[in-house]
């Protein structure tokens, strides 16, 4: 898929889930969308971008991203 796509995928999650108060739990939700919802191959393009620029992502879609590479 476009890197493009994703990263605007993932800041439209990113955008849902920051109106959370408690951003912690924010940063989770984000994670655990991508996680349910994205297939791995999808996971694992975000999750590369993240690692090697990211500078495209919110800095709470960044956290989530970070916190998912854990999970695959």
């Amino acid at each position: 898929m476009n890197i493009e796509r994703l990263i605007k995928m993932a800041n439209d999650i990113g955008d849902f889930f920051n109106a959370e108060s408690d951003k912690e739990a924010a940063s989770i939700g984000i994670r655990n969308h991508i996680l349910r919802s994205w297939d791995p191959r999808m996971r694992r393009e975000i999750i590369d971008y993240c690692e090697k620029d990211g500078s495209a992502l919110h800095g709470i879609v960044k956290i989530a991203i970070d916190d998912l590479a854990r999970f695959s």
